[in-house]
């Protein structure tokens, strides 16, 4: 821990602005004493005692409630002094300016007059209190994301997502694959050191069916986690399809206005146009972009390109077809030639949702084709019928719907971490199926997937990620 990390530290804990009640939290080392003698009053572990915050002359700045957290049981695990005044911000800030004065007054020698004081207290860093609980054990790094997640979350599904994560379950689910890694690294190395052993390794030990277990449940872990980043920070949906099937006619009717140039005529969009709505609270990424064909006009083709790039990044694929051309042969193939591509380029996570656009043109009864054909969506984005179906398929996508009880909320350094084990879970099977199977390198594989597992809880984190984590936070927090 660096010489910063052990000074006390002070932050008004409650949001800025006026309120009933707000809160100023301490958090250091050897903290009773001072407390007592500012407060002048004998304080119990985790009882709350109302009294006057004192200032220098002995006047209270305001009465309220002093909590004492003894270490190591509380937040950060250090000793923790709570107080809980009303919630003026001059008030909170006046209380701060006393403790600090309280804390950086000087020794008198004498007996008689031996005051405790609290030397270098400072104010806290934006996340300062939740990194010392991580520092201190009392969280590890996936839960104190958690802890921001939280207090982030814009709906109740990502609220629960996030209470998940910080309960510790997406944590056990790591720990858990982490042992098996462990186990099986155990049994390769162990091969390793004892070659002299005539024991067929991966036949006695089933290490093909311990791995392809290992594989199974970080495809779990990975579905669960990344429909817990949908909901933290909303899907990318890329809008795609031929030229003139209303791409630009839906980014506008998802949003409610008039962002992108709509015209008859065909290649109008040139370039992506991108939106972020909120539906029920789920913030989703629109993307609308340029009609997918082949073309001689090379800024068109700029577009195309942009488009394929955009679709590569897509959480979800929203194809849609212009139901206007639906028994043109030439268009149809068209269809078919967007599709095998989007089959080829997506991972197999990556929805693609067919759109039939336009149902107003073609006298469509919307609401009769969906109970007909359950799954499909016909929609007019010039009158507005079948959005509704369509905004309820995206939040159901996002995880809206789903029993969040099984959602952890995640970062994208969680998933890229997930995709690296799952890359190094791939070589490792590439060796084991190898005619002669390279015992050394299927044990370093197993090494780098656990040291990416690592990373996810924080075992193994560079003091540079530890900054971008946390200065993230709120301040109090």
């Amino acid at each position: 821990m660096h010489t910063a990390d052990k000074h006390p530290i002070i932050a008004i804990a409650t949001a800025s602005g006026r309120g009933a009640v707000g809160i100023v939290r301490i958090s250091g080392r050897n903290l009773r004493a001072w407390a007592q003698q500012w407060l002048g009053q004998e304080l119990k572990a985790r009882h709350a005692h109302y009294l006057p915050f004192p200032d220098a002359t002995g006047r209270a700045i305001d009465q309220g409630l002093a909590l004492f957290f003894p270490a190591p049981h509380s937040y950060t695990g250090e000793d923790v002094l709570e107080l809980q005044a009303h919630g003026g911000p001059i008030v909170l800030q006046m209380l701060v300016a006393r403790a600090m004065e309280t804390a950086s007054a000087q020794q008198d020698n004498t007996a008689a007059n031996t005051q405790a004081w609290l030397p270098n207290l400072r104010l806290a860093e934006p996340g300062e209190f939740t990194r010392r609980a991580f520092l201190n054990d009392k969280l590890d790094l996936a839960q104190a994301e958690a802890v921001a997640d939280l207090i982030d979350a814009s709906t109740e599904s990502a609220a629960r997502s996030a209470s998940l994560s910080l309960s510790g379950a997406f944590s056990e689910a790591i720990h858990t694959l982490r042992d098996g890694f462990t186990h099986l690294r155990m049994l390769v190395e162990a091969t390793l050191d004892f070659p002299e052993e005539d024991i067929d390794f991966l036949e006695a030990a089933n290490a093909r069916g311990q791995l392809a277990d290992l594989r199974a449940q970080l495809t779990t872990i990975g579905q669960r986690a990344r429909q817990g980043a949908l909901l933290r920070d909303g899907m990318h949906i890329v809008i795609a399809g031929q030229p003139n099937a209303g791409k630009s006619s839906l980014l506008n009717a998802l949003a409610g206005a008039e962002l992108a140039i709509v015209t008859p005529i065909a290649g109008t969009t040139r370039d992506k146009v991108e939106q972020t709505i909120q539906i029920e609270g789920v913030p989703l990424h629109i993307i609308d972009t340029a009609g997918l064909r082949e073309t001689d006009d090379v800024v068109e083709q700029i577009g195309v390109q942009r488009a394929w790039e955009a679709v590569d990044k897509a959480n979800v694929v929203l194809f849609l077809h212009d139901s206007a051309q639906a028994n043109n042969s030439a268009y149809q193939a068209g269809d078919a030639a967007i599709l095998a591509q989007l089959q080829a380029r997506l991972p197999g996570h990556v929805p693609v949702v067919d759109v039939w656009n336009k149902s107003d043109l073609t006298g469509t009864d919307v609401a009769a084709v969906a109970a007909a054909e359950g799954a499909a969506l016909h929609i007019s984005a010039k009158t507005g019928q079948g959005l509704d179906a369509l905004r309820q398929q995206l939040l159901q996508l996002a995880g809206h719907e789903t029993v969040t009880e099984d959602i952890f909320t995640a970062r994208a350094r969680h998933l890229q971490a997930l995709a690296e084990v799952d890359e190094h879970l791939g070589n490792a099977e590439a060796h084991i199926d190898s005619p002669a199977p390279a015992l050394d390198l299927l044990a370093e594989e197993l090494r780098l997937a656990q040291l990416a597992l690592n990373r996810i809880t924080g075992e193994f984190s560079a003091d540079d990620l530890l900054g971008v984590i946390f200065s993230s936070f709120c301040i109090g927090k």
